[in-house]
């Protein structure tokens, strides 16, 4: 028997697909309110995309990509994240020259080979959401307010944790400092903090070795060297994060490796998915669309992973509603699937198409949470009549065809 690759799942099961597809409902039509529209970007791109975006130094593209060369000879992978393919499709469209604001939102799977483990698939989905146009603080703060009226509506809990990265105009006299610091304590450090020295040495903040963790409380905090525009936004941004009522922790460690990102970076964590807590982060990625060889234009986005919410979603009461419709007698199929298709021009319709008794009928109508079983059998074919029960009322009722 063939089955499925290791890390790849199929969303088959009842509790699993009205749990998806009610979290893309809800989730889009938060994004929608918002203003932004659907954007669909290939599963399959140029591995210099993500080389470039993502970065050759991360894990991401040196260790997890799936990638390999066609039969055309390009070098391609199957998009790790969502972000850079939006990138791609903003400058390929030249709306980096056009000019304005453009508001995108998406949905679809991404591919990582890394160890599976609970929340953690090697194709896995996402639910992103890209802003491009507007250098304000506003714009961040918009985005941090969706995912938290996403998170209450699905009646998840979250922390929100904030933090600054400064721009280019403080952020690199910090990194001197803090390069300094990691070469103080360098012979303390995991082999990893001292590979990302060289190569990324914001990300040593991200460590979760817990001996380089307790060193890193002594290392020197952004925070405390932003610039005075830098240090204005923040301060603004927590403003309007108070007036709208949404709490939030700073965590000085939360941070973006890649010199394109600036300022703002926010993640929502959760403590009842163990480890792996980050349910959705974002951030502002001013300089990404230039890194990209497009006009230099301001970003912001986040993107939230699906199957770590799963569990954490609280599915509303689901109210029957529909028609069901089944016959008792084969020489009744064809009427009631003439019937059928006639009332799926108004309303939800679901029809068995064998021949079964009446309790096998009742029975597929609750399963399907359909309020009406509607049959045709024998004498009602005879007396051109269909028997209605109301499944929530327990009213049941023979009706002439053409009044149904």
């Amino acid at each position: 028997m063939i089955k499925s690759l290791r890390g790849m799942n199929d969303i088959l099961e009842e509790n699993e697909y009205k749990r998806f597809t009610y979290f893309l409902k809800v989730a889009s039509s938060v994004a929608e309110k918002y203003g932004f529209h659907y954007i669909e970007t290939p599963l399959l791109e140029e591995t210099s995309l993500f080389k470039r975006s993502v970065g050759e130094s991360s894990d991401i593209v040196g260790k997890e990509m799936y990638q390999f060369i066609d039969k055309g000879e390009n070098d391609v992978c199957l998009r790790p994240e969502g972000t850079a393919g939006v990138v791609r499709a903003f400058i390929q469209k030249k709306l980096d020259r056009a000019g304005g604001t453009h508001r995108f939102f998406y949905y679809g799977p991404m591919f990582r080979y890394e160890r599976p483990q609970k929340g953690r698939l090697r194709e896995f989905h996402q639910f992103g959401v890209e802003s491009f146009g507007l250098e304000s603080v506003y714009e961040d703060a918009t985005m941090i307010m969706m995912v938290a009226d996403i998170l209450n509506e699905l009646g998840i809990g979250y922390r929100l944790q904030l933090n600054s990265l400064g721009d280019q105009n403080c952020m690199p006299q910090y990194r001197d400092n803090l390069v300094s610091f990691i070469e103080s304590v360098e012979d303390k450090i995991c082999e990893d903090c001292k590979r990302r020295k060289e190569t990324n040495p914001i990300r040593v903040l991200d460590c979760k070795n817990e001996h380089c963790q307790a060193l890193y409380e002594n290392a020197p905090k952004l925070l405390n060297a932003l610039c005075e525009s830098c240090e204005s936004d923040f301060n603004k941004l927590k403003k309007i994060l108070d007036a709208n009522n949404i709490a939030y922790e700073i965590d000085t460690n939360l941070v973006r490796g890649l010199d394109y990102y600036s300022k703002t970076a926010f993640e929502f964590v959760s403590d009842n998915i163990g480890s792996q807590s980050a349910i959705a982060g974002g951030g502002r990625y001013d300089r990404l669309v230039e890194f990209l060889d497009g006009r230099p234009t301001p970003a912001v986005g986040f993107a939230m992973g699906i199957e770590r919410l799963m569990e954490l979603i609280e599915m509303p009461n689901e109210n029957r509603n529909g028609y069901y419709f089944g016959a008792m007698d084969d020489e009744a199929v064809n009427l009631i699937i003439t019937t059928t298709q006639k009332k799926r021009k108004s309303d939800k319709a679901t029809c068995e198409y064998r021949a079964r008794n009446l309790k096998a009928h009742l029975k597929n109508a609750d399963k399907a949470n359909a309020r009406y079983c509607c049959i045709i059998g024998s004498n009602e074919l005879e007396n051109g009549t269909i028997w209605v029960k109301d499944l929530e009322e327990k009213r049941e009722e023979t009706v002439k065809l053409e009044d149904f």
